[in-house]
């Protein structure tokens, strides 16, 4: 199963490799991944695989969003299903 992560919050280093290094911990496996910097507000989506993801879905969106207010960052973790369904005109 693919879910989509957005993370969004205030530009500096190492926001890639935190939010990477926290999926990897839960076995979840980065398939694409876009980010840019706006007006110095870093944005990124990122399309995971979660098959192998140690703990249940529900669980992987509660963790991911506890290391984002860690981070400074706003984390957010959807099925790539729904985030479609919310996202159809």
């Amino acid at each position: 199963m693919k879910a989509i992560v957005t993370v969004v919050g205030q530009d500096r280093v190492g926001i890639i490799a935190g939010v990477c290094t926290a999926l990897a911990e839960f076995n979840v496996n980065v398939l694409d991944i876009s980010q840019t910097v706006m007006q110095g507000y870093f944005t990124m989506m990122m399309a995971v695989e979660v098959s192998g993801c140690s703990v249940p879905l529900g669980e992987l969106a509660t963790r991911m969003e506890a290391k984002g207010k860690e981070m400074g960052l706003s984390i957010r973790v959807q099925r790539e299903d729904i985030f479609q369904a919310m996202h159809r005109i």
